[in-house]
């Protein structure tokens, strides 16, 4: 049998590395290397689904997720939406741990504007958008979609052609 290790040459991250040894200090117990994998990607990639975490994890999506519900318990992780279109956060708490506050806005704080102007752009790309199609875009509940569209309507930026499942939301 051949075993490969790969060490990375980038700095470490003290201030995440201190925050994660208070933790284990905390709970008198060493964290999972599932969570430790877990909370390294969604550090470098901001949000992320239970599909692209299990990759990394290399355990099923199920396993993955119980892994993400305890980050989320001890106040790590913060979940947005849900079902499959549930994408998963650093919390707050993570942030200001390793002294990134701001950080935390840009990630969190933009996404009600970041997902109104996607919408915006699709309608002006596409002609108009339905509920699914906000849905799928910004990675949300249809019931978010819906408060969504419902937001953007109240502005007086879109408007609604049709009835029911049809609906369309068109530029006003």
């Amino acid at each position: 049998h051949t075993v490969s290790v790969r060490m990375s040459a980038a700095d470490a991250d003290a201030e995440f590395l201190r925050m994660i040894v208070e933790r284990e200090e905390q709970t008198g117990a060493a964290m999972p290397i599932d969570s430790l994998i877990i909370l390294s990607r969604l550090r470098n990639e901001r949000r992320l689904r239970t599909t692209d975490l299990a990759r990394s994890v290399q355990k099923p999506e199920t396993v993955v997720r119980g892994s993400l519900e305890k980050l989320v318990e001890a106040g790590m992780v913060e979940a947005h939406g849900t079902g499959k279109g549930r994408t998963y956060t650093l919390s707050a708490k993570v942030y200001r741990g390793a002294g990134q506050k701001a950080a935390y806005v840009r990630q969190a704080g933009f996404d009600a504007i970041q997902q109104e102007q996607m919408v915006l752009n699709f309608i002006d790309t596409h002609g108009s958008i339905k509920r699914a199609d906000a849905a799928d875009l910004c990675h949300i509940s249809p019931f978010q979609a819906t408060r969504l569209l419902n937001r953007l309507k109240d502005k007086g930026v879109i408007r609604p052609v049709g009835q029911g499942k049809g609906t369309r939301y068109e530029r006003s």
